[in-house]
């Protein structure tokens, strides 16, 4: 007999396995289709395995100054393959925890590529042979992949994708980085912690264009103290393979030059999975890559909706589970509300972190608000000296007519945890007094946030 689903959801990544657990909840039949494995790319080749590299990273640059906290010991030395495996255990166990939620749930789970035959049908090819799959309601949630330079493949061994650069068979002597967004800064910094000697070419005017001007100055001013080379406002006229590696021809400022390395990492952004699911033959729009949507993630087509990275940016993990929750609840007639695209937190997890939501100083002005902002630097706090990470800042953008928080944005040690206070404070619209009169714990790095926040009032007491 042929089950009819509720909802079929393709792709298992932090959209499709979060959407199909608040459909089971909702007691809404549910199948999941997943193509490779569980937990999609953040869970195996992207979120969770880099963080992983990016401890150890963090680890040894600790060991390396283990004299300033009173320690002596000989040369610290490593083992890149060891490193590389842990983070595909990480990656691996990760998996295998999505398949229990899947099981925990009571959610069928079809390995196979789909393919939509028509509005309420999908086909779907696996190891097992073919098998069709009936749904009232179908979620496209199958991400998206690294994007090329038009005419540059990646080749997996000299031309990387983030994925490659992930599990190198060696530790490359030297490394050109095409692109400074968050992908590109991490392997920055990872790669150089272990020596490699890297180069960071970017086409806009900043590392990490779309953070606050100020915070992508610290962290570039950062970099090249890691003796990590930086071309901003730089374009890559061409790329090719060598010998012993690769050639980049890059211009700017009126020059041009050739750099040489061992391998080059395209980091430029990502591009949607639309292919070869039959989206065109069932009439489902389809523009760049991505597939445009409302806002409850519903397509062009009756009973078709899409959610994810394959939406278009921000291509962001928990903007995808967002996403697929609001989009679930909506198809079931659950009370729920859009999600607000003004106050999602980004958070790059070299050292130092970086993490903001919000607007940026620039932003802000542009928009017409007349501002006041607070900041407090690191060294100025108790803890970030106790703990030896004097380099940073917090910076809170308000509106100086009702106070709101426009922005906050973050650069040094644990900005991607501290940010989930802005993120609460924005959402329930405080004000720089209500931040500045709650109390935190001392000695804390939270107490920054509060500091930054009397800063903006003039009231600040440790700068």
């Amino acid at each position: 007999m042929n089950t009819i689903y509720d909802i079929a959801i393709i792709g298992s990544g932090p959209g499709g396995y979060v959407a199909a657990i608040r459909a089971s909840q909702l007691n809404l039949k549910t199948v999941l289709i997943e193509r490779e494995k569980l937990g999609g790319v953040c869970l195996n080749w992207g979120c969770i395995p880099t963080k992983a590299l990016l401890k150890n990273a963090e680890m040894f640059a600790s060991f390396s100054e283990a004299k300033s906290f009173g320690f002596t010991m000989g040369k610290v030395e490593f083992d890149f393959k060891k490193i590389i495996a842990r983070s595909r255990r990480v990656a691996d166990t990760n998996s295998k925890g999505v398949e229990f939620l899947m099981k925990k749930n009571k959610i069928d789970v079809v390995y196979g590529a789909a393919t939509l035959e028509r509005p309420r049908s999908i086909v779907v090819d696996g190891a097992e042979g073919t098998r069709n799959i009936s749904a009232k309601n179908i979620i496209i949630a199958t991400g998206g992949r690294p994007r090329s330079i038009p005419g540059i493949e990646f080749d997996g061994k000299t031309i990387l994708s983030s994925k490659e650069a992930m599990v190198p068979e060696k530790q490359p002597e030297s490394m050109i980085i095409i692109g400074a967004g968050a992908i590109g800064v991490e392997f920055a910094y990872f790669y150089s912690t272990f020596g490699t000697r890297i180069t960071i070419v970017e086409m806009l005017d900043s590392l990490l264009p779309v953070e606050d001007h100020e915070i992508s100055a610290l962290l570039e001013k950062n970099f090249k103290k890691k003796k990590i080379a930086v071309h901003t406002s730089t374009k890559v006229e061409a790329l090719k393979k060598t010998k012993t590696g690769v050639e980049v021809t890059i211009s700017g400022e009126g020059k041009s030059e050739t750099l040489k390395a061992e391998k080059a990492l395209i980091a430029i952004g990502i591009q949607g999975n639309s292919e070869n699911l039959g989206l065109e033959k069932i009439g489902v729009n389809v523009e760049n890559s991505f597939v445009p949507v409302n806002e409850w993630y519903r397509t062009n087509v009756p009973g078709i909706y899409a959610i994810g990275d394959i939406t278009g940016p921000p291509l962001l993990a928990h903007v995808a589970s967002h996403e697929g929750i609001i989009c679930v609840e909506k198809i079931a007639g659950v009370q729920t509300h859009p999600l607000d695209y003004d106050s999602i937190p980004g958070c790059t997890y070299c050292q130092p972190q970086v993490a903001s939501i919000g607007l940026t100083e620039k932003q802000a002005k542009e928009k017409g608000y007349e501002l006041k902002i607070g900041r407090f630097p690191y060294s100025a706090s108790g803890k970030a000296r106790a703990i030896g990470e004097r380099e940073g800042m917090v910076k809170l953008i308000f509106d100086k007519k009702y106070g709101e928080l426009l922005g906050a944005h973050i650069i040094g040690a644990e900005a991607t945890e501290l940010i989930a206070e802005a993120g609460l404070a924005k959402t329930l619209e405080a004000t720089p007094v209500e931040l500045s009169k709650t109390i935190h714990a001392h000695p804390t790095l939270s107490e920054m946030v509060m500091e930054a926040a009397g800063d903006a009032d003039g009231e600040a007491i440790h700068i």
